[in-house]
């Protein structure tokens, strides 16, 4: 079966669903609460029962691993159970834990392929009652993410992607369009600078490169925090304090 002939028998499923009364759940909003972030975000904050997108900066295995810490810090503050899905298991747990996510919290679910973590998030969107769904990625085709978008539609839970590439030329299917609400890139920056020696905090550049029905955006910001929460830096990423924004290509 083609993918466009299964996106069609999907969308006619889904469609019928409906009509019998079956109805996406109404899932509000996470907020960052940081203000600059929060406004420019439709509904105030990350939305829940929807996708997003999380990728390094650059191809290095530094800007890849913030982007999980961002998604990390993200899922930390839901509530209920986190399942991570995966085919390396590379994780570094005191990491996790220093952005809130204690490893106590998180099923992680380890595949072959990535088909398989496709198929696993899919799953845990669908099942419900839990904070989020975290998937780790190299590639994410159309299909799929209007898959994961509709599971999570139906059940209010968020599903968080975190895009990883494992070599350079993977790293341009990042731009390819998928159904996602928002996505991000996160880039290290030097750390935040301290009166004396020693090393201050790390800060990231949060580029929001996607979200519908509103505008794309950069942050430079404290990482987050031991409770999942990040500061926003006391300049932006173009050297005032307002974040920069651009026109939503979407």
């Amino acid at each position: 079966m083609t993918a466009a002939r299964e996106q069609v028998i999907y969308e006619l499923r889904e469609r019928i669903s409906t009509m019998q009364g079956v109805s996406p759940r109404k899932a509000g909003c996470l907020a960052f609460g940081v203000p600059d972030i929060d406004a420019i975000l439709p509904g105030g904050g990350l939305a829940y029962g929807a996708l997003h997108e999380f990728a390094g900066g650059g191809a290095g295995t530094v800007d890849g691993t913030a982007a999980a810490l961002f998604a990390a810090g993200i899922a930390a503050r839901t509530k209920g159970p986190i399942v991570w899905c995966l085919t390396r298991p590379d994780l570094f747990f005191p990491a996790l834990a220093q952005v809130g996510l204690h490893p106590d919290r998180v099923i992680f679910v380890e595949s072959d392929k990535e088909e398989d973590v496709l198929a696993n998030m899919e799953e845990g969107l669908s099942f419900g009652g839990l904070g989020a769904v975290v998937g780790e990625l190299v590639r994410m085709p159309m299909v799929s993410s209007r898959r994961l978008q509709l599971a999570a539609e139906r059940t209010g839970t968020m599903a968080l992607a975190v895009r990883r590439w494992r070599r350079q030329t993977e790293a341009s299917d990042f731009g390819q369009p998928t159904a996602s609400t928002t996505r991000w890139r996160v880039s290290v920056m030097p750390s935040e600078e301290l009166p004396v020696p020693g090393v201050g905090r790390a800060q990231w550049l949060l580029e929001l490169m996607r979200v519908k029905a509103g505008e794309c955006a950069e942050f430079l910001v404290r990482a987050c925090d031991d409770q999942g929460r990040l500061d926003l830096s006391s300049g932006s990423a173009d050297g005032s304090h307002s974040p920069r924004r651009s026109h939503n290509s979407a």
